[in-house]
């Protein structure tokens, strides 16, 4: 790992321990021990295997993708690649940080770049898709059950709603309409440009248009002859959010206390949706704060801190610790190349 990254995971694990240490002191009080002693661990096991199954899904996911354009990436090999992103996820502003990861290990199985470029960010389209369609149902079905959050979140979750439907459209209407995308860059290339001299804009425009035209005759392909690696891809990603948003119910039966399975999907989707938004390294401190908040409508104040810390242990620690299983597999594969 590079002085850089470390100092990153330093700062990532910093900022969330310094958070979960000041939520157990606001929470923690006599009545946490007595209910601590109600604990039984399988179920702490039972949550981090669901985390793992969820990631297989989403090796399953990119796998099914590769296939439909005609790719034969073996599993084993999207599964490490899955783990390895997840290092660079948690030490980057946002959890959405390890896509330059998933489409160098892509390649590196085979994938052409552009190929692969459009795997990751189909990917990402699919990500917004779940979400976006459980953000509708959630508040035009569920609406009294979501509401009970708290009026901000109602309000963020409207938001959200608006700003992920409207990324997806615009990305399916840039895809039928490359010229809309080559402009829209072009725009940011010029002001770039700017910077670094005027002698580089023709140099940028040319491989703006020349990427956009790959990259656009690559979705094409994927939307018109790999209809069947979308739709399994599609399935696998409702799964595996599905099955990250039931591991907060899987806890707290571990700690004697009634699932909220429903609430959970809510409240997962939000922390989902804002820990996106590249604030901190990994979303840390803003996860904690944000889950904290929300379930303390549902659990009771004294268990709140240790479901906090539970919950990150499974979703972002395990991710450093599986992460760097999975980054090591790639170092020393490439210490067997270079030999």
């Amino acid at each position: 790992m590079k002085k850089s990254e470390r100092r990153w995971l330093w700062i990532s694990l910093g900022f969330s321990l310094l958070v979960l240490v000041g939520i157990l002191f606001f929470t923690v009080d006599a009545s946490t021990f007595t209910l601590l002693q109600q604990v039984n661990p399988l179920y702490f096991i039972l949550a981090l295997l669901i985390h793992v199954i969820a990631l297989a899904f989403w090796a399953l996911r990119i796998w099914f993708m590769s296939r439909g354009l005609g790719y034969r990436v073996h599993f084993s090999h999207c599964f490490n690649l899955v783990l390895a992103n997840l290092l660079v996820a948690a030490i980057t502003p946002s959890q959405a940080g390890g896509e330059p990861v998933r489409v160098h290990e892509l390649y590196k199985a085979g994938v052409k770049v552009g190929d692969a470029t459009a795997i990751v960010i189909t990917e990402r389209i699919l990500d917004g898709i779940v979400l976006g369609l459980g953000g509708a149902f959630f508040m035009f079905v569920l609406g009294s059950i979501w509401q009970q959050i708290g009026s901000v979140y109602s309000y963020f979750l409207y938001i959200s709603w608006v700003i992920i439907t409207g990324i997806v459209l615009l990305f399916l209407y840039s895809v039928k309409n490359p010229a809309i995308l080559k402009k829209f860059l072009g725009g940011i290339a010029r002001r770039v440009a700017v910077l670094k001299g005027k002698d580089r804009v023709d140099y940028y425009a040319q491989r703006i248009d020349r990427e956009v035209d790959n990259f656009h005759s690559t979705l094409t392909f994927f939307i018109r002859e790999g209809k069947t690696g979308l739709l399994l891809g599609m399935i696998c990603t409702a799964f595996f959010w599905f099955l990250e948003a039931i591991i907060v119910s899987v806890i707290l039966l571990g700690l004697s206390q009634p699932p909220i399975l429903v609430e959970s999907l809510i409240i997962q989707l939000i922390i989902a949706i804002i820990t996106m938004i590249p604030l901190t390294p990994g979303g840390s401190g803003i996860a904690e704060v944000l889950f904290s908040t929300m379930y303390g409508v549902y659990v009771p104040h004294a268990l709140i801190g240790i479901l906090v810390v539970l919950w990150r242990s499974i979703l972002y620690y395990s991710n450093i610790l599986l992460g760097s299983l999975g980054s090591l597999v790639i170092v020393r594969r490439e210490a067997g190349t270079e030999k």
